[in-house]
Parts: C-alpha cells; sequence; structure tokens
C-alpha cells in the first residue's frame, strides 16, 4: 500500500473555489491517485484521477468542466483544484491510489472507491 498525506478542504460559498493536495510519500513509482467523495445518505463517486506517468486525467460526470486534477512539480503530488462549487459538492473528499504499472494505465479511468490505499479524508462544505 501507499502512504497518503492530504492537505486543503474547508467552507466555502456557493462559486466559491478550493484546492486540496494529496501526495504518495512512500512511493515515487508512477501510480494512480485521485479523489472520491461521499456525501451522508450518499453513495461514494468518484470525483477525479491522474495516472502520474502520463498526466493524464479523468474526471466524474458531475465534476467534470468545474474541477482540475493535476500533478505538481513533486513526484507523486497532485492537486484538485474545485471551482464553481454549489452546495451539492459538500462531502468529505478522500485521497486514493494504486501501484498500476504503465502496460495498465488505462485502468486509471477507474473509481478510486477501490484502490487499495486511501487516505483519512478531507471535509469540503459548500454553502448556499
Amino acid at each position: 500500500q501507499v502512504q497518503l498525506v492530504e492537505n486543503g478542504g474547508g467552507s466555502v460559498q456557493t462559486g466559491g473555489e478550493l484546492i486540496i493536495t494529496c501526495t504518495a510519500v512512500s512511493t515515487t513509482n508512477d501510480i494512480c491517485m485521485g479523489w472520491f467523495r461521499q456525501a451522508p445518505g450518499k453513495e461514494r463517486e468518484k470525483v477525479a484521477t491522474i495516472y502520474t506517468g502520463t498526466r493524464s486525467e479523468y474526471y466524474g460526470e458531475s465534476v467534470a468542466g468545474r474541477f482540475k486534477i493535476s500533478q505538481g512539480n513533486v513526484k507523486n503530488m497532485v492537486y484538485l483544484q474545485m471551482s464553481g462549487l454549489k452546495p451539492g459538492d459538500t462531502g468529505t473528499y478522500y485521497c486514493a491510489a494504486e501501484m498500476i504499472p504503465y502496460s495498465r494505465r488505462s485502468s486509471c479511468s477507474g473509481s478510486p472507491v477501490l484502490f487499495a490505499s486511501k487516505g483519512q479524508g478531507t471535509q469540503v462544505t459548500v454553502s448556499s
């Protein structure tokens, strides 16, 4: 498993922006990293994933066009820039990672809910 360190989150009003970060501190290999979120009473939902070897990005339907996942200059540190936030984006955002070899990198398009490594989560609250 990969050790993940999460930062960021907080509270904003509708239309605001937030950035959260996640760093895989225990590996420098190319991996798939991303976030899923969960709100009370709702199913866990994919937010976004990125394959660090190619920087290929994948998004959940509800955030596409508003959120941006990117890789920082530090190996295996990724950012999630959340813009145009809505109350429906409120929830706990969990960073997750999976060791995926380059030959299977397309599987990074899947849901991070099932990834082997997960962070403790960070709260994002959007008020109307």
